[in-house]
């Protein structure tokens, strides 16, 4: 569930900086009631950004295979044995 506070407790940056590490999930800051901006440990980042990068990737791969951009293993891996000698 997501963690929800306002703009006052940055004021403890260390409250917040605890919160963030112990949840490992963004924390949203409301602004007079309205959402205002995201706080997360840098872990919290970089993990959300691989999974996006990852997501990203499988949907440019299944765009590759509806459209027909693919070929078989077999002559992918004889084409590197040729070109790298393995």
């Amino acid at each position: 569930m997501p963690r929800i506070m306002p703009i006052t407790v940055l004021r403890d940056t260390t409250e917040i900086s605890n919160t963030c590490h112990e949840l490992e999930e963004p924390i949203f800051i409301t602004k007079n009631g309205h959402g205002d901006m995201v706080v997360m440990s840098i872990e919290t980042y970089e993990r959300n950004l691989a999974l996006a990068d990852i997501y990203t990737k499988l949907a440019e791969a299944e765009n590759d295979i509806k459209n027909g951009r693919v070929r078989p293993a077999r002559e992918v891996f004889e084409e590197l044995k040729t070109e790298y000698g393995f």
